[in-house]
């Protein structure tokens, strides 16, 4: 019975995109532009491919006394790990990279999967951030908003060696191009952290030759942005600005939704916002023994959902992967250009230098002492 109302709840693809009107206006996904009167079997593809985590019930309890789902409480924390994972995708698989039921996926692609099963050796599991959550004031089982998630993913990240990401979370709607680009070419912490950062720059280099950004000692950035967008509701004034973000090709969407309910926002097509849900409950999955995962309910393959951009709450987090210098300047250019110059109430802003009146910026490094949190 369960497997039934299980496939009850999946929508048969030629019918996918049933619910979308009949328009000339582009989608936008995560960078890239759709023709719904085109090219839908596309804009199918690309929302499918995109991990999407949910609710699952029946894993290991949280600290070993804690819940064994995150219904009705994770739905943030699963947003925040869908930003992640299209950050993951963007990194070792590039943002065109497909995904099909039933085909033969890279390794990379089961190694970023592994890295968010609900196990608490898993370094982005459910069980890791609500436990990171605690440094944040959140009690195991509490409600994240944008901001603590971002947190708690920039601590995770100091002790995920292969991914190596160097993640930024910006301050007072204020991002600091000096503070990021000494946070990407920082040194290794220490010899050990050397030598394992420089064997895994020739592992990657073995994998791809043409990753010149793996040789080049950036290391690739997920720069997410809390803001806040008014005070009670969403002002108009912000809606363009925020859609652009969208159109940007290192675009990793945004985190938000509504007070309680949150929602991975992937694209717009006019003034409704396309996003995935993480309201669905499902078993726990692990690894299977050659380490492969059974990856059918962790790709969205129901008609995907949509809301109108002012029903969206004001607290939102907006996420873009740089994977090399050029893509963070590419960025720059654009948020200048995009953003900044057309907007009179600015949605964020970008500077130079760090401002003279802030404590020092010094890039976060793992701590030397273990946890048993993580």
């Amino acid at each position: 019975s369960v497997l039934s109302r299980y496939e009850n709840q999946i929508t048969i693809l030629s019918d996918y995109l049933e619910e979308f009107p009949e328009t000339d206006e582009p989608v936008w996904i995560l960078g890239k532009q759709h023709h719904l009167n085109t090219d839908k079997s596309k804009l199918l593809l690309d929302i499918s491919a995109r991990l999407w985590f949910t609710y699952r019930r029946k894993f290991s309890p949280i600290g070993g006394t804690g819940p064994s789902s995150d219904a009705g409480w994770g739905c943030m924390l699963r947003c925040g790990q869908m930003m992640l994972a299209q950050a993951l995708i963007c990194r070792h698989l590039g943002r065109d990279w497909q995904w099909e039921k039933h085909k033969k996926q890279p390794e990379e692609y089961h190694r970023i999967l592994r890295c968010f099963l609900d196990r608490k050796d898993c370094c982005y599991s459910i069980h890791q951030m609500a436990q990171m959550g605690v440094g944040e004031g959140k009690s195991i089982g509490e409600w994240f908003g944008p901001n603590t998630v971002a947190q708690v993913l920039k601590k995770l990240a100091l002790f995920d060696e292969w991914n190596s990401l160097a993640v930024y979370v910006s301050m007072d709607n204020t991002v600091v191009i000096e503070d990021i680009k000494k946070m990407c070419w920082s040194p290794p912490q220490s010899s050990s952290t050397a030598h394992s950062s420089a064997h895994l720059h020739r592992g990657a280099l073995g994998r791809n030759k043409n990753a010149a950004g793996f040789c080049t000692g950036w290391k690739p950035l997920l720069l997410i942005i809390p803001l806040r967008l008014g005070i009670n509701h969403i002002n108009p004034v912000y809606i363009d600005a925020f859609k652009e973000c969208f159109k940007m090709p290192q675009s990793l969407g945004a985190l938000g939704g509504k007070p309680n309910n949150a929602y991975y926002f992937i694209g717009f097509l006019g003034n409704e916002l396309i996003y995935l849900d993480p309201h669905t409950t499902q078993s726990f999955v692990d690894s299977e023994e050659n380490g492969t995962v059974d990856d059918q309910s962790f790709h969205c393959q129901q008609a995907p959902h949509r809301m109108k951009i002012m029903n969206l709450d004001p607290s939102v987090a907006l996420g873009f992967f740089c994977k090399e210098e050029c893509d963070f300047d590419n960025w720059c250019s654009l948020v200048q250009k995009e953003i900044l110059k057309q907007q009179s109430l600015r949605m964020f802003e970008l500077v130079q230098k760090h401002p003279p009146h802030w404590p020092p910026f010094i890039p976060p490094a793992k701590p030397e002492v273990t946890t048993t949190g993580a």
